[in-house]
Protein backbone atom coordinates (compact mmCIF):
# COMPACT_ATOMS: atom_id res chain seq x y z
CA UNK A 1 0.00 0.00 0.00
CA UNK A 2 1.30 3.48 -1.11
CA UNK A 3 1.99 5.59 2.02
CA UNK A 4 0.51 9.23 1.96
CA UNK A 5 2.03 12.07 0.96
CA UNK A 6 4.56 13.82 3.77
CA UNK A 7 2.42 16.62 5.27
CA UNK A 8 4.96 19.49 4.64
CA UNK A 9 5.47 22.22 7.67
CA UNK A 10 3.74 25.77 6.68
CA UNK A 11 5.03 29.06 8.24
CA UNK A 12 3.01 31.51 6.88
CA UNK A 13 3.70 35.24 5.82
CA UNK A 14 0.69 36.81 6.38
CA UNK A 15 -2.64 36.09 8.95
CA UNK A 16 -5.45 39.02 10.47
CA UNK A 17 -6.32 36.34 13.10
CA UNK A 18 -5.42 39.22 15.67
CA UNK A 19 -8.21 41.17 14.78
CA UNK A 20 -10.93 38.37 15.32
CA UNK A 21 -8.75 37.65 18.43
CA UNK A 22 -9.21 41.05 19.89
CA UNK A 23 -12.70 41.80 19.26
CA UNK A 24 -13.92 38.47 21.12
CA UNK A 25 -15.23 36.38 18.16
CA UNK A 26 -13.50 33.57 19.22
CA UNK A 27 -10.68 31.81 21.03
CA UNK A 28 -7.48 30.88 19.26
CA UNK A 29 -7.48 27.37 21.33
CA UNK A 30 -10.62 26.04 20.12
CA UNK A 31 -12.03 25.08 16.96
CA UNK A 32 -14.99 27.89 15.77
CA UNK A 33 -16.59 27.49 12.24
CA UNK A 34 -15.61 30.99 12.15
CA UNK A 35 -12.52 32.47 10.33
CA UNK A 36 -9.93 30.67 8.96
CA UNK A 37 -7.12 30.52 11.72
CA UNK A 38 -7.38 28.89 14.94
CA UNK A 39 -4.69 26.26 16.84
CA UNK A 40 -6.58 23.06 15.63
CA UNK A 41 -7.05 23.98 12.06
CA UNK A 42 -3.68 24.88 12.29
CA UNK A 43 -2.13 21.47 13.25
CA UNK A 44 -4.64 19.39 10.91
CA UNK A 45 -2.84 21.00 8.42
CA UNK A 46 0.74 21.33 8.93
CA UNK A 47 0.44 25.14 9.39
CA UNK A 48 3.28 25.31 12.67
CA UNK A 49 3.29 29.57 12.59
CA UNK A 50 3.06 32.85 10.92
CA UNK A 51 3.40 36.55 10.57
CA UNK A 52 0.65 37.63 13.15
CA UNK A 53 -0.56 41.62 11.81
CA UNK A 54 -1.70 43.92 14.01
CA UNK A 55 -4.30 46.29 11.27
CA UNK A 56 -5.69 49.21 12.94
CA UNK A 57 -9.12 49.17 11.46
CA UNK A 58 -10.12 52.81 9.66
CA UNK A 59 -12.99 53.77 7.48
CA UNK A 60 -15.50 51.30 6.47
CA UNK A 61 -13.19 48.83 9.19
CA UNK A 62 -13.74 51.78 12.04
CA UNK A 63 -16.89 50.97 14.82
CA UNK A 64 -16.50 53.24 17.31
CA UNK A 65 -18.98 51.96 19.61
CA UNK A 66 -17.14 48.29 19.28
CA UNK A 67 -13.61 50.24 19.57
CA UNK A 68 -14.60 51.82 23.16
CA UNK A 69 -15.98 48.10 24.15
CA UNK A 70 -12.28 47.08 23.20
CA UNK A 71 -10.45 49.73 24.58
CA UNK A 72 -12.20 51.49 27.22
CA UNK A 73 -12.33 54.92 28.24
CA UNK A 74 -9.38 55.49 27.76
CA UNK A 75 -10.25 56.13 23.91
CA UNK A 76 -13.03 58.60 25.05
CA UNK A 77 -12.16 62.02 23.45
CA UNK A 78 -9.56 60.77 21.20
CA UNK A 79 -9.89 61.54 17.47
CA UNK A 80 -10.22 58.12 15.81
CA UNK A 81 -9.23 59.00 12.22
CA UNK A 82 -6.84 61.88 11.17
CA UNK A 83 -6.49 62.91 7.18
CA UNK A 84 -7.85 59.42 6.28
CA UNK A 85 -5.76 57.21 8.33
CA UNK A 86 -6.06 56.29 11.94
CA UNK A 87 -4.64 58.73 14.37
CA UNK A 88 -1.17 58.13 16.00
CA UNK A 89 -2.94 58.31 19.51
CA UNK A 90 -5.78 55.72 19.03
CA UNK A 91 -3.17 53.51 16.85
CA UNK A 92 -1.19 53.22 19.59
CA UNK A 93 -4.52 52.13 22.17
CA UNK A 94 -5.51 49.53 19.59
CA UNK A 95 -1.98 48.38 18.96
CA UNK A 96 -1.09 47.77 23.06
CA UNK A 97 -4.27 45.84 23.27
CA UNK A 98 -3.84 43.96 20.00
CA UNK A 99 0.08 42.56 21.36
CA UNK A 100 -1.70 42.10 24.98
CA UNK A 101 -3.98 39.67 23.35
CA UNK A 102 -1.29 37.64 21.52
CA UNK A 103 0.60 37.95 24.82
CA UNK A 104 -2.29 36.08 26.64
CA UNK A 105 -2.76 33.32 23.85
CA UNK A 106 0.86 32.68 24.63
CA UNK A 107 0.61 32.18 28.13
CA UNK A 108 -2.09 29.92 27.46
CA UNK A 109 -5.60 31.92 27.39
CA UNK A 110 -8.74 30.26 26.15
CA UNK A 111 -7.05 26.78 26.43
CA UNK A 112 -10.50 24.65 27.31
CA UNK A 113 -10.09 22.67 30.99
CA UNK A 114 -10.90 19.59 29.77
CA UNK A 115 -6.89 18.24 29.93
CA UNK A 116 -8.33 15.39 27.57
CA UNK A 117 -9.48 18.18 24.70
CA UNK A 118 -8.08 17.92 21.62
CA UNK A 119 -6.01 21.14 21.05
CA UNK A 120 -4.06 19.54 24.39
CA UNK A 121 -2.39 16.97 21.89
CA UNK A 122 1.25 17.18 21.75
CA UNK A 123 2.98 21.27 21.65
CA UNK A 124 0.11 23.47 21.36
CA UNK A 125 0.94 26.99 22.65
CA UNK A 126 1.81 29.71 20.44
CA UNK A 127 5.52 31.22 20.82
CA UNK A 128 6.34 34.54 20.04
CA UNK A 129 10.40 34.30 18.28
CA UNK A 130 12.26 37.31 17.40
CA UNK A 131 15.26 35.61 15.89
CA UNK A 132 15.96 33.12 12.93
CA UNK A 133 17.07 30.51 14.85
CA UNK A 134 14.35 30.18 17.19
CA UNK A 135 11.70 30.22 14.32
CA UNK A 136 14.07 27.01 12.96
CA UNK A 137 14.23 25.15 16.88
CA UNK A 138 10.17 25.77 17.12
CA UNK A 139 9.49 24.25 13.44
CA UNK A 140 12.22 21.34 14.12
CA UNK A 141 10.76 20.67 17.47
CA UNK A 142 6.68 21.08 16.63
CA UNK A 143 5.91 24.34 18.41
CA UNK A 144 3.92 26.85 16.62
CA UNK A 145 5.85 30.15 16.47
CA UNK A 146 4.46 33.48 15.95
CA UNK A 147 6.75 37.12 14.97
CA UNK A 148 4.63 40.55 15.38
CA UNK A 149 3.91 42.56 12.43
CA UNK A 150 2.27 45.82 12.01
CA UNK A 151 0.40 46.34 8.74
CA UNK A 152 0.53 49.91 8.57
CA UNK A 153 2.79 52.19 10.67
CA UNK A 154 -0.25 54.49 11.83
CA UNK A 155 1.36 53.43 15.75
CA UNK A 156 4.45 54.82 14.89
CA UNK A 157 5.12 58.28 16.39
CA UNK A 158 7.43 60.86 14.25
CA UNK A 159 10.59 60.18 16.19
CA UNK A 160 10.44 56.68 16.14
CA UNK A 161 9.87 55.87 20.04
CA UNK A 162 7.02 53.46 19.78
CA UNK A 163 9.42 51.94 16.99
CA UNK A 164 12.09 51.40 19.61
CA UNK A 165 9.85 50.36 22.16
CA UNK A 166 7.72 47.84 20.37
CA UNK A 167 10.42 46.45 18.78
CA UNK A 168 11.97 45.84 22.68
CA UNK A 169 8.29 44.31 22.80
CA UNK A 170 9.18 41.84 20.00
CA UNK A 171 8.22 43.28 17.07
CA UNK A 172 10.36 42.59 14.02
CA UNK A 173 7.92 42.97 10.72
CA UNK A 174 6.71 45.90 9.51
CA UNK A 175 4.24 47.29 6.38
CA UNK A 176 4.60 51.43 6.30
CA UNK A 177 1.58 51.09 4.83
CA UNK A 178 -1.62 49.61 4.54
CA UNK A 179 -3.91 50.49 0.98
CA UNK A 180 -4.55 54.12 2.21
CA UNK A 181 -1.87 57.30 2.82
CA UNK A 182 -0.65 57.72 6.21
CA UNK A 183 2.53 60.20 7.36
CA UNK A 184 5.15 57.51 6.20
CA UNK A 185 3.99 56.54 2.48
CA UNK A 186 1.19 56.04 0.20
CA UNK A 187 -0.63 52.86 0.53
CA UNK A 188 -1.72 51.14 -2.99
CA UNK A 189 -5.98 51.12 -3.74
CA UNK A 190 -7.49 47.67 -4.34
CA UNK A 191 -8.67 48.23 -8.08
CA UNK A 192 -8.37 46.07 -10.88
CA UNK A 193 -6.83 46.08 -14.56
CA UNK A 194 -5.13 49.35 -13.14
CA UNK A 195 -1.12 49.60 -12.90
CA UNK A 196 0.78 49.92 -8.99
CA UNK A 197 2.30 53.00 -9.93
CA UNK A 198 -0.67 54.88 -8.08
CA UNK A 199 1.10 58.13 -7.24
CA UNK A 200 3.61 59.03 -4.35
CA UNK A 201 5.46 56.83 -2.12
CA UNK A 202 7.56 57.34 0.94
CA UNK A 203 7.48 60.49 2.56
CA UNK A 204 10.88 62.25 4.07
CA UNK A 205 9.71 60.42 7.58
CA UNK A 206 8.63 57.34 5.73
CA UNK A 207 12.47 57.12 4.21
CA UNK A 208 13.48 57.70 7.51
CA UNK A 209 11.52 55.04 8.79
CA UNK A 210 13.11 52.61 6.57
CA UNK A 211 16.82 53.35 7.89
CA UNK A 212 15.32 52.86 11.58
CA UNK A 213 13.94 49.69 10.76
CA UNK A 214 17.37 48.77 9.41
CA UNK A 215 19.15 49.64 11.89
CA UNK A 216 16.79 47.32 14.45
CA UNK A 217 16.78 44.77 12.41
CA UNK A 218 13.28 44.99 11.44
CA UNK A 219 11.78 43.66 8.05
CA UNK A 220 10.17 45.84 5.83
CA UNK A 221 7.15 44.33 4.39
CA UNK A 222 6.19 45.75 1.00
CA UNK A 223 2.63 44.51 0.07
CA UNK A 224 0.25 47.24 0.14
CA UNK A 225 2.75 49.67 -0.91
CA UNK A 226 2.25 51.13 -4.46
CA UNK A 227 4.91 51.20 -6.76
CA UNK A 228 6.75 54.59 -6.27
CA UNK A 229 6.95 52.98 -2.47
CA UNK A 230 8.00 50.30 -3.47
CA UNK A 231 11.09 52.06 -5.46
CA UNK A 232 11.98 53.98 -2.72
CA UNK A 233 12.28 51.06 -0.33
CA UNK A 234 13.92 49.44 -2.99
CA UNK A 235 16.59 52.06 -3.06
CA UNK A 236 17.17 53.31 0.22
CA UNK A 237 17.01 49.76 2.07
CA UNK A 238 19.92 47.71 2.82
CA UNK A 239 17.60 44.14 3.42
CA UNK A 240 16.02 41.80 0.93
CA UNK A 241 13.58 43.21 -0.41
CA UNK A 242 10.16 41.00 0.68
CA UNK A 243 6.35 41.16 0.00
CA UNK A 244 4.90 38.73 2.41
CA UNK A 245 1.21 38.65 1.00
CA UNK A 246 1.48 39.74 -3.22
CA UNK A 247 1.08 37.74 -6.25
CA UNK A 248 2.38 38.34 -9.86
CA UNK A 249 0.77 40.95 -11.76
CA UNK A 250 1.11 39.27 -15.23
CA UNK A 251 -1.29 36.80 -14.17
CA UNK A 252 -4.19 38.60 -11.99
CA UNK A 253 -3.20 42.67 -13.07
CA UNK A 254 -4.48 43.56 -8.98
CA UNK A 255 -2.54 46.78 -8.55
CA UNK A 256 -1.93 44.71 -4.92
CA UNK A 257 0.25 42.32 -6.82
CA UNK A 258 3.89 42.84 -8.26
CA UNK A 259 5.02 43.71 -11.77
CA UNK A 260 8.09 41.30 -13.45
CA UNK A 261 10.33 44.40 -12.49
CA UNK A 262 9.34 44.56 -9.22
CA UNK A 263 10.28 40.67 -9.10
CA UNK A 264 13.27 40.91 -10.63
CA UNK A 265 14.76 43.82 -8.08
CA UNK A 266 13.12 41.37 -5.42
CA UNK A 267 15.59 38.07 -7.08
CA UNK A 268 18.20 40.73 -7.04
CA UNK A 269 18.68 40.96 -3.47
CA UNK A 270 17.65 37.61 -2.44
CA UNK A 271 14.04 38.70 -1.49
CA UNK A 272 10.99 36.35 -1.06
CA UNK A 273 7.34 36.95 -2.38
CA UNK A 274 4.52 35.27 -0.09
CA UNK A 275 1.13 33.83 -2.13
CA UNK A 276 -1.38 35.36 -1.29
CA UNK A 277 -4.71 33.28 -1.32
CA UNK A 278 -7.11 36.28 -1.54
CA UNK A 279 -9.27 34.99 -4.55
CA UNK A 280 -9.67 38.28 -6.21
CA UNK A 281 -5.64 38.64 -6.13
CA UNK A 282 -5.27 35.06 -7.66
CA UNK A 283 -8.16 35.12 -10.65
CA UNK A 284 -7.00 36.87 -14.05
CA UNK A 285 -10.16 38.53 -14.23
CA UNK A 286 -10.15 39.47 -10.68
CA UNK A 287 -13.93 38.14 -9.48
CA UNK A 288 -14.26 37.48 -5.52
CA UNK A 289 -15.32 34.10 -6.71
CA UNK A 290 -14.84 31.17 -4.23
CA UNK A 291 -14.77 28.80 -7.02
CA UNK A 292 -11.60 29.30 -8.14
CA UNK A 293 -9.71 26.57 -8.66
CA UNK A 294 -5.97 25.46 -6.81
CA UNK A 295 -4.98 25.57 -10.14
CA UNK A 296 -4.83 29.24 -10.56
CA UNK A 297 -2.69 29.18 -7.11
CA UNK A 298 -0.11 26.78 -8.48
CA UNK A 299 0.29 28.79 -12.16
CA UNK A 300 1.22 32.27 -9.51
CA UNK A 301 3.45 29.99 -7.88
CA UNK A 302 4.80 28.39 -11.21
CA UNK A 303 5.57 32.38 -12.46
CA UNK A 304 7.32 33.22 -8.78
CA UNK A 305 9.92 30.63 -9.18
CA UNK A 306 10.17 31.14 -12.78
CA UNK A 307 11.07 34.83 -12.13
CA UNK A 308 12.78 34.54 -8.16
CA UNK A 309 13.80 30.76 -8.24
CA UNK A 310 12.62 28.18 -5.81
CA UNK A 311 14.30 29.95 -3.16
CA UNK A 312 12.41 33.50 -3.75
CA UNK A 313 8.56 32.25 -2.93
CA UNK A 314 6.57 31.08 0.26
CA UNK A 315 2.99 31.50 1.41
CA UNK A 316 1.12 33.97 2.35
CA UNK A 317 -2.09 33.49 3.18
CA UNK A 318 -4.20 36.83 4.03
CA UNK A 319 -6.13 34.34 6.63
CA UNK A 320 -9.01 36.14 8.32
CA UNK A 321 -8.52 39.38 6.05
CA UNK A 322 -9.45 38.33 2.91
CA UNK A 323 -11.71 35.93 0.83
CA UNK A 324 -10.55 32.09 0.44
CA UNK A 325 -11.14 29.71 -2.21
CA UNK A 326 -13.46 26.71 -1.27
CA UNK A 327 -10.79 24.32 -1.87
CA UNK A 328 -8.47 25.73 1.00
CA UNK A 329 -11.57 27.52 2.93
CA UNK A 330 -9.06 27.86 6.34
CA UNK A 331 -5.84 26.58 7.46
CA UNK A 332 -6.94 22.52 8.12
CA UNK A 333 -7.25 22.25 4.34
CA UNK A 334 -3.53 23.75 3.71
CA UNK A 335 -2.12 19.95 2.26
CA UNK A 336 -4.74 20.44 -0.56
CA UNK A 337 -2.44 23.26 -2.34
CA UNK A 338 0.91 21.25 -1.08
CA UNK A 339 -0.78 18.53 -3.39
CA UNK A 340 -1.24 20.47 -6.20
CA UNK A 341 2.17 21.75 -5.82
CA UNK A 342 3.09 18.35 -5.89
CA UNK A 343 1.14 17.37 -9.14
CA UNK A 344 3.03 20.06 -10.86
CA UNK A 345 6.36 18.30 -10.35
CA UNK A 346 7.05 19.69 -6.82
CA UNK A 347 9.32 17.39 -4.89
CA UNK A 348 9.24 17.58 -1.22
CA UNK A 349 12.66 19.14 -1.14
CA UNK A 350 10.97 22.70 -3.10
CA UNK A 351 7.80 22.53 -0.96
CA UNK A 352 9.75 22.90 2.67
CA UNK A 353 11.61 25.57 0.90
CA UNK A 354 8.40 27.45 -0.05
CA UNK A 355 6.67 26.05 3.25
CA UNK A 356 9.07 27.38 5.52
CA UNK A 357 13.09 27.46 4.61
CA UNK A 358 12.53 30.34 2.46
CA UNK A 359 11.57 32.38 5.72
CA UNK A 360 13.63 31.34 8.01
CA UNK A 361 16.51 32.40 5.25
CA UNK A 362 15.49 35.75 4.71
CA UNK A 363 14.76 36.46 8.23
CA UNK A 364 18.08 35.44 9.71
CA UNK A 365 19.54 37.61 6.59
CA UNK A 366 17.18 40.50 7.69
CA UNK A 367 17.15 40.39 11.62
CA UNK A 368 20.88 39.11 11.86
CA UNK A 369 20.25 36.33 14.23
Amino acid sequence: MASSPELIPVFDGHNDTVMELLSGKRTFYERSEEGHLDRIKAREGGMIGGFFAVFVPGGNYLDPVKIEAMLGRGVQGVPLEVDGAPSQAFALQYTVAAIATLLRVESGFGLPEDSTAEVLEGDTLLNFVTTATELEENIEQGRFSAILHFEGAEMIDENFAALETFWQAGLRSIGPVWSRSNIFAHGVPFEFNTSPDTGPGLTDLGKELVSACNDLGILIDLSHMNEKGFWDVAELSDAPLVATHSNAWAIAPSTRNLTDKQLDAIAETGGVVGLNYNVGFVRPDGERDSNTPLSMYADHVDYLVDKLGIDGVALGSDFDGAQMPNDMKDASMLPNLINELRGRGYDDASLRKIGYQNWVRVLRQTWGL
